[in-house]
Order: C-alpha cells, then sequence, then structure tokens
C-alpha cells in the first residue's frame, strides 16, 4: 500500500503526496516557485492556435487487426487537420461488447505509440498500458506529428538529428510548437473518431501523457472538454508565459474537472518548486499533485496511483 502525506503549501494550498517508497521523498520544505501565465485576454488568442474545423471528413479505416492474450488491438488511420493522416492503436477486451470508457494515451519527444506496448522502458508504457485494461479500459495511442509512422513528415529524419558542423541546414523540419500544437489537434480528432465508435463510451474519455505527453496533457485538458480526467507525469517546465505550448496556460481551463501530476523530485526538465507552482494555479479541490524518488524518468512506483486515479474518477 501506498503512504499518503498531506502537506501544507503557501497560502494553505493542499498538495497529496504518495510515494511506494518506505520513506516519502523530502519535499516539503522547498516552496512554490512564481510561475507566469497570461492574462485570459491573451490566453484566449493562444487558445485560438488548438482550434479545428470539425466538419472535415475523418476517413477512418482499420488497416490492421491482431488478437492476442483475449484483447484485440485494431490500427487505425483517420484524417486530421491540415490534411496529416494520423496512425493510432486501439486496444480492448475482446470479450466486452458493451461500450467502454477509454483512455488516450500520450508518449514523450523522440518516442511513439509503440512505446506503450513496451514493458519497463522509460514511460512504463506497457506497465500502464496492461494495468488499464485490466481495468476494463479501453486504450488508444496515437504517434505525434513527426514521430513513429509519422517520421516521413520530417523527411524521414529523427526529431532529436543533429546536424554535422558545416552541413547545410535541412529544410521542411516542423518546430516543437508547431509539433505540440497539431497532435493536440489530433487527439481532438481522435475523440472525434471514437464517437463514432459504438463500443466505446465517449461521454468518459481519459488522458495520460509522460513528458512531451504530459505537457500535451495540459494542453489538451485545458481546451477539450471531453476529457474528463488527466494525469500529466514528468512534465516539463515551460518558463515562458509566451510560449503556445507553456502549460500554464491552458490550466484555467482544466475548470472542476479532476487532474493528477506526478513529478520526480530531482527531476531537472522540472524542478520541484515549478512543478509546485504550476499546479497552485489549477485551484480545483478535485486536482492533485504526487512526488515520487527520481528524475524524469521514473521508475514505474508511479504507475498504480495514475491507474488508482483514473479508475476513480472516470
Amino acid at each position: 500500500m501506498s503512504v499518503r502525506l498531506l502537506i501544507i503549501l503557501g497560502m494553505a494550498a493542499f498538495v497529496c503526496i504518495r510515494s511506494t517508497w518506505a520513506e516519502a521523498p523530502v519535499v516539503n520544505e522547498v516552496e512554490a516557485a512564481d510561475v507566469e501565465r497570461l492574462g485570459e485576454e491573451a490566453t484566449q488568442a493562444i487558445l485560438r492556435f488548438y482550434d479545428y474545423d470539425r466538419t472535415i471528413p475523418l476517413e477512418a479505416r482499420i488497416v490492421e487487426k491482431k488478437e492476442k492474450d483475449g484483447f484485440t488491438r485494431e490500427k487505425i488511420v483517420f484524417r486530421s487537420v491540415q490534411g496529416f493522416l494520423v496512425p493510432g492503436y486501439l486496444q480492448y477486451d475482446s470479450a466486452e461488447s458493451s461500450p467502454r470508457p477509454c483512455v488516450l494515451l500520450l508518449h514523450g519527444w523522440s518516442g511513439s505509440k509503440e512505446h506503450w506496448w513496451i514493458d519497463d522502458n522509460y514511460i512504463s508504457g506497457g506497465n500502464v498500458r496492461k494495468a488499464l485494461l485490466s481495468e476494463g479500459f479501453a486504450v488508444f495511442a496515437l504517434d505525434a506529428q513527426c514521430h513513429g509512422d509519422r517520421i516521413s513528415q520530417n523527411d524521414f529524419a529523427p526529431v532529436n538529428h543533429y546536424q554535422e558542423e558545416g552541413e547545410s541546414p535541412r529544410k521542411g523540419y516542423f518546430t516543437q510548437e508547431e509539433i505540440y500544437i497539431q497532435t493536440t489537434r489530433d487527439y481532438r480528432r481522435a475523440i472525434d473518431f471514437l464517437e463514432t465508435r459504438p463500443d466505446i463510451d465517449a461521454k468518459r474519455i481519459g488522458a495520460l501523457g509522460y513528458s512531451m505527453g504530459g505537457t500535451q496533457t495540459h494542453l489538451l485538458t485545458g481546451v477539450e472538454p471531453r476529457v474528463k480526467v488527466a494525469v500529466a507525469v514528468a512534465t516539463p517546465a515551460e518558463r515562458s508565459k509566451w510560449s503556445p505550448i507553456a502549460p500554464q496556460n491552458f490550466l484555467r481551463g482544466i475548470g472542476q474537472r479532476p487532474f493528477l501530476t506526478i513529478v520526480g523530485t530531482s527531476d531537472t526538465m522540472c524542478p520541484v518548486p515549478h512543478a509546485r507552482g504550476r499546479f497552485s494555479l489549477i485551484g480545483n479541490s478535485l486536482s492533485d499533485q504526487r512526488f515520487f524518488e527520481g528524475g524524469h524518468r521514473l521508475s514505474s512506483a508511479w504507475v498504480p496511483d495514475a491507474i488508482e486515479w483514473i479508475g476513480d474518477h472516470l
């Protein structure tokens, strides 16, 4: 069983910390940083980047179907905005025919949807997926733009490609902001697709993302009311409020929905003070923040908390 510690942050804001380690990490003496975000009018301007035309035909089709260990996995391709074709895996219990809730899985930078089918990797992908399936959820994971099967959009170069000194600049690469925004809109289209499936309860959609996927979980939940519960793990800090992908600018849109953030106590990509300050901007009593020993690549110790959170709220 995990141990829950209740601590007081700043102006009586409560943060619940759970860890499966013998002793909880010592973070109670760390103050929350002042995380700046845009005002409401400027935020509304940024949110326009995430709008899309729902009348664009989905043209969805199943291009592969596999049965294994009592579960069915379909490879789906659908049409997103700007003409992009988006591949994803939808997996569910083969024996269950009634509509079931579905959790969207958002992978990290330089990863792919495949990482959710690999056990004990840097996002604990297989552990998460198996646990969700065992609890009766369907899972749906896409390739982010320029990742996985979508590498052709980046001229077949990996997103972490570094040029040798003296090489001519490559053309056609997307910026990080473009990748995040496009992928967030892709997941909105994924929900459009799930609404066409009689075996999916589209009124019970959750989201779970790691690293880049954690940022995109903030963005998606902030702009998409059909996401009913979310878990963002190891979300990197974005200190500039002027960035169109700064997670803190999307927290107003969460409203009263349950949102769990999971943070590594020694994650240099998001120091604890920044994580605390960002979380304090959510401002609803249904959300929670939990800390686990480790850096940006956490052990799988956080997985039971995430699954329990989704089960309790979805």
